[in-house]
C-alpha cells in the first residue's frame, strides 16, 4: 500500500499536470474523471465506479465500450490499492489519448480539499476542480427551475460546468376522476414542495463547500417562468446559501448546459466583472469591428506579434491549444496587454480556431 505523501502534489506539480492534461483528447467520452472528497469510503466510490462498469455493457460501438471500461477497469485497480481517502480527498484520471495513443491513469491527492464528489466520462479531462487550487477565482452558482426540470451548476474562471440535472413529476392540469379541486391543488403543492426539496439539498451539497471555502460569489436563479420565484421561498435552502441568491431573477428558456450557458449571458450586467463575461464581450467586440471592417483588427500570428510590435494592441484572443500559445502569452506579458484565453466550453471557440487558427487582435488604432 502506499502511503497518502506518495500520492500529494504540491500547487507547481498541479500547474502542470493540469497543462498536461488539457491536451488529451477523445473522439467519444471515454476519458474518465473522478474526484472523491476527503471522507467519502473508498470501498463506496469502488461500488459506484462497479455499476458504472456494468452500465457500460449497453454502450454498442465495440472500441467506445472497450475504452470506457479499460478506463473504469483501471480506476478501480488503482483505488483498491489504497485502504482510506487521503486528508485532501483524491483525484483520478484514466483513459487514452485518442490523438497519440498514450494510456493514462493518473491518481493524485491535491494541494487543497476536493470540495465535491464528481464522476464523468467524456471527450476531455474535467481539470477545472483544480483549476481553483492553483488561482484565484469567483465562483457562482447557476440553478434553472422550471415546473418538473432543474439544473444546478456553476461559474468558475471561464468555465461552466454543469453539476447535476432534476426532473421531477408535477401535473398540470386538474386531473379527470372526481377529485376536488381543493384536494388536487393540495397534492400539486406536496409535489412542488418535493421537488424544491431536492433541488434544495443538491444546490446545499455542491455549493457549501465553496461558501465555506470563502470562493462562492454569488447564486443565479433562473427559469421560464413562475416557478423560479417560488423556489426561493423554499425553506430546504440553506440559509447561507439564500444570503448570496442574486435579487434579480433571470428568464432562461431551457435546461441543461445550453441553459447555464444562456443563463450567465443574461446575466451578464451582474457579472461585469466575472472573467467569463469578460472574454464573452471582447469576442463581440471583435465581432463588430469585423463586420465593420474599421481595420481595428487584425489576425495571423506574423500580423499579430507585429501589431504587439508596435504597441497596437488593445488585446488579443487565443484558443487555449493555440501551438504557440506559451509565446503569445509572454510577448503580451512583456508588452502589458490583456490576453483572453477561450477555451472548448465558450460558443466561439471551434469559430476562432477554424477561422482565425486561434489567434486574434482588436488594435488600439489602425495600423494604415
Amino acid at each position: 500500500m502506499r502511503g497518502f505523501s506518495e500520492y500529494r502534489v504540491s500547487r507547481e506539480e498541479l500547474k502542470r499536470i493540469i497543462k498536461k492534461l488539457k491536451t488529451w483528447n477523445a473522439h467519444a467520452t471515454t476519458l474518465l474523471s473522478l474526484y472523491i472528497p476527503p471522507g467519502r469510503p473508498i470501498s463506496e466510490v469502488v461500488n459506484t465506479l462497479r455499476q458504472e462498469l456494468s452500465i457500460t455493457e449497453n454502450i454498442k460501438l465495440k472500441a467506445t465500450k472497450t475504452k470506457v471500461q479499460t478506463a473504469l477497469e483501471s480506476a478501480i485497480d488503482r483505488l483498491l490499492r489504497i485502504p482510506k481517502t487521503p486528508p485532501n480527498g483524491l483525484v483520478i484520471f484514466s483513459g487514452v489519448n485518442d490523438e497519440t495513443g498514450e494510456t493514462l491513469t493518473l491518481v493524485i491527492e491535491p494541494p487543497e480539499e476536493v470540495a465535491v464528489f464528481f464522476y464523468r466520462t467524456d471527450k476531455y479531462f474535467h481539470t477545472e476542480f483544480l483549476e481553483d487550487m492553483v488561482e484565484e477565482s469567483d465562483v457562482y452558482g447557476l440553478v434553472i427551475v422550471e415546473r418538473d426540470e432543474a439544473t444546478i451548476g456553476l461559474l468558475k474562471n471561464d468555465r461552466i460546468i454543469l453539476l447535476d440535472e432534476l426532473e421531477g413529476y408535477i401535473p398540470g392540469k386538474h386531473s379527470k376522476g372526481g377529485w376536488s379541486q381543493r384536494r388536487f391543488d393540495r397534492v400539486i403543492e406536496e409535489l412542488t414542495e418535493e421537488f424544491f426539496k431536492k433541488i434544495a439539498e443538491k444546490m446545499n451539497n455542491y455549493f457549501l463547500p465553496y461558501l465555506e471555502q470563502g470562493k462562492l460569489k454569488g447564486i443565479i436563479i433562473g427559469g421560464p417562468g413562475y416557478m423560479k420565484h417560488n423556489f426561493i421561498k423554499s425553506d430546504s435552502i440553506d440559509y447561507r446559501l439564500k444570503q448570496l441568491i442574486v435579487p434579480e431573477l433571470i428568464d432562461v428558456s431551457t435546461q441543461s448546459i445550453p441553459g447555464l450557458k444562456e443563463l450567465v449571458i443574461r446575466a451578464k450586467d451582474l457579472l461585469k466583472q466575472h472573467s467569463y463575461v469578460k472574454i464573452f464581450d471582447a469576442i463581440e467586440e471583435f465581432k463588430t469591428h469585423l463586420a465593420k471592417d474599421d481595420g481595428l483588427i487584425t489576425y495571423g500570428e506574423k500580423e499579430v506579434l507585429t501589431a504587439l510590435s508596435m504597441g497596437a494592441v488593445k488585446y488579443l484572443i487565443v484558443t487555449e491549444d493555440y501551438e504557440k500559445i506559451d509565446n503569445v502569452l509572454k510577448e503580451a506579458e512583456e508588452r502589458n496587454v490583456t490576453v483572453y484565453v477561450v477555451n472548448n466550453e465558450i460558443p466561439e471557440y471551434e469559430w476562432l480556431k477554424k477561422t482565425f487558427n486561434g489567434l486574434v487582435a482588436v488594435l488600439r488604432y489602425q495600423l494604415g
